[in-house]
């Protein structure tokens, strides 16, 4: 029997860069798969999961608009990119016999549902798993934010973020040896450090709806349902 989780409802963001694996683009199915078992191990253990899913592995709205493409069609070309992926997990989840649905912020009817937010609760208490696509549906917001947003609307009780280090740092520590690493800090802390583990606007929603942020290392096998348990490595956002 599964150890049970701390936390009932969670949604779990994890970027699109996570997709790639050792790729320098694109999807890798085989850690598209991991991640897929991960979730499935948290969601056998009883919690209800759902999840919002970058689209940096396939085209990222910030260096485009540098580049000469307008902002807003930027930002719309990579809420797209959220679609593709969160239909590569959804497949992933439902191999290993996961029930799962994608939502979608910009009506798609033929490749996934719209988002509806009580049809989306439903899912969860039916024990399905839930992906949000496309992002908060507008453009000039990040997918962190869309994170936050849906985390709030869904009743969840932790926001975890799964990322390529085992927790936040005070600078990167790929590229600065001796970056300090902080166990716990506050939504405060986060925001006046500009500690860029996730954007200001989906800081202040976390805070405002005193959701905690957990940020862990998706690469880590059983991370997930390690930190779910309260037994894993990973820096608490809080109040």
């Amino acid at each position: 029997m599964p150890a049970t989780s701390k936390y009932p409802r969670v949604l779990l963001k994890v970027s699109g860069e996570a997709l790639m694996g050792e790729r320098s683009y694109g999807i890798d199915l085989e850690t598209v798969e991991r991640i897929a078992r991960d979730v499935k191990d948290a969601f056998e253990a009883g919690t209800q999961i759902c999840m919002v899913i970058g689209g940096g592995n396939i085209f990222r709205g910030l260096s485009a608009a540098a580049k000469g493409i307008d902002r807003a069609t930027a930002d719309y070309m990579g809420m797209l990119a959220t679609v593709m992926n969160a239909l590569a997990v959804q497949g992933a989840l439902e191999r290993i016999d996961v029930p799962c649905r994608v939502q979608s912020a910009i009506p798609m009817a033929s490749v996934c549902e719209p988002y509806i937010r009580r049809v989306a609760i439903r899912h969860m208490e039916k024990g399905r798993v839930v992906i949000f696509g496309a992002g908060t549906g507008n453009p000039f917001f990040t997918t962190d934010t869309a994170a936050a947003l849906r985390a709030a609307e869904m009743g969840c009780n932790a926001l975890l973020k799964g990322t390529q280090v085992d927790g936040v740092y005070s600078a990167d520590p790929k590229k600065v040896a001796g970056a300090e690493r902080y166990d716990s800090l506050s939504y405060h802390e986060v925001l006046a450090r500009d500690l860029q583990v996730m954007d200001a606007s989906a800081i202040s929603l976390s805070r405002e709806n005193r959701i905690p942020i957990l940020v862990f290392s998706i690469h880590d096998k059983g991370a997930l349902g390690a930190v779910l348990r309260g037994e894993g490595r990973a820096t608490i956002i809080s109040g």
